[in-house]
């Protein structure tokens, strides 16, 4: 059931608006709070008196009609959904929001929200498979929006192929898996390092590295969703936690060693995502170096590898390592796999247009100490945490069989 949450139904212009009417009475049957924009073009199809019975509440069209609520309409509905759904959504929606155009009700609530957008394409066969159509879709995949791949068979304009909008059943189905996360990983203990290390040459100056933390702060968002209990080992970063983690801020290499190994003991999965430096300076001086006319020399002494020190003391936990690479990504990976014990590895090529430090996105491989490897092509952060956290279930899942005693 959703009991009580908000869902936003956006209706846009196509022969399949109808099926938007069967969409919004299943999810009311649900218990879920509707309101529906339709766009004008909708209209043409449905009239908005059908989903006003449905819902119970206005449907909102015009921008600047007269507003049915005390505030700004849009930034309302935007501000309230738990989700977002665009059933039908045309290609002409899917541009709008790709390209950053907001010029109606629809786009604009859908530029304005951060809640879940999930897009239920429908349309002729060659204008889903138009290359345009198609980029504007991985463009969205790759931040964060969800699609529901149309179904095939006969569409209204006679056509037969790819296109028409999916049954009703798989769009409930995929409303309801998005707005109750799975709890798969309840009561699990998990510990994740984000972000980079700073290690200090002076007062004003220190030696770092490129991470943003997006990748680790993704998989403590995801795993906290998912029902563990989460710890943030972070680094200095420009982001917030996220609600329901402990999060224990470092700053060195060293400092995060001790917090990881203050945070140790109890839990049962490790994900060490953290760009650590490698090195820091010999001595840290304690006022500002001056500069002089010659060049000035920093002798650099090896940091404590952190990975390397859990592996060694992981028992029966799950260990798992990060590599960033920007040459031989999956061989360098693998060797880090057995030479410090994980049980697998998620590797990247930082170098790739997409991935790496301080983007939104990223691409990577899942490599595991059985040799199976896994690519996740181009997708936000936050959906690449779900696929790393997938794998973490798993791990889990086979331990605990292997624990299980004889049957006699």
């Amino acid at each position: 059931m959703l009991n009580g949450k908000k869902i936003v139904v956006g209706v846009s212009g196509g022969i399949a608006a109808y099926k938007a009417c069967d969409i919004v009475s299943r999810l009311k049957k649900l218990n879920a709070e509707i309101d529906v924009i339709m766009t004008k073009s909708a209209t043409e199809f449905v009239q908005p008196q059908t989903f006003q019975a449905l819902t119970q509440n206005p449907v909102a069209v015009e921008m600047f009609e007269s507003p049915k609520y005390w505030d700004i309409e849009h930034i309302s509905l935007a501000q309230k959904a738990d989700i977002l759904l665009i059933a039908p959504a045309t290609a002409n929606i899917i541009g709008k929001v790709a390209n950053g155009i907001a010029d109606d009700m629809l786009s604009t609530t859908i530029m304005a929200s951060t809640a879940k957008v999930i897009f239920a394409p429908a349309m002729n066969t060659k204008m889903y498979e138009n290359r345009i159509v198609q980029e504007n879709i991985e463009k969205l995949a790759a931040l964060g929006y969800y699609f529901i791949t149309p179904a095939s068979g006969r569409l209204a304009c006679g056509d037969v192929g790819i296109g028409k909008l999916a049954d009703v059943d798989t769009i409930v189905d995929f409303v309801l898996d998005k707005a109750l996360p799975k709890q798969d990983l309840k009561g699990v203990n998990l510990l994740i390092t984000a972000g980079p290390t700073v290690e200090t040459i002076d007062p004003v100056r220190y030696i770092t590295n490129r991470s943003t933390g997006k990748m680790g702060y993704a998989i403590a968002e995801a795993a906290e969703a998912r029902g563990a209990n989460v710890t943030l080992v972070s680094g200095p970063t420009a982001l917030t936690a996220p609600k329901g983690v402990k999060l224990v801020p470092t700053t060195s290499a060293v400092s995060m060693l001790e917090a990881v190994m203050d945070n140790f003991e109890h839990q049962d999965v490790i994900i060490k995502s953290a760009a650590v430096a490698d090195y820091r300076p010999a001595i840290a001086a304690e006022s500002k170096i001056k500069k002089t006319d010659g060049d000035l020399q920093l002798t650099l002494v090896r940091n404590p590898d952190i990975l390397m020190a859990l592996g060694k003391m992981k028992g029966s936990r799950i260990l798992v390592g990060f590599a960033a690479e920007t040459d031989n990504v999956i061989e360098y990976a693998k060797g880090k796999i057995s030479k410090k014990q994980l049980d697998f590895i998620v590797a990247n090529n930082v170098k790739a247009e997409g991935a790496g430090f301080g983007t939104d996105t990223n691409i990577v491989y899942i490599i595991d100490n059985k040799d199976n490897i896994t690519k996740v092509d181009l997708s936000s952060k936050l959906e690449i945490a779900h696929r790393i956290l997938d794998k973490v279930k798993m791990e889990l899942d086979n331990k605990r069989e292997d624990k299980q005693p004889p049957i006699h």
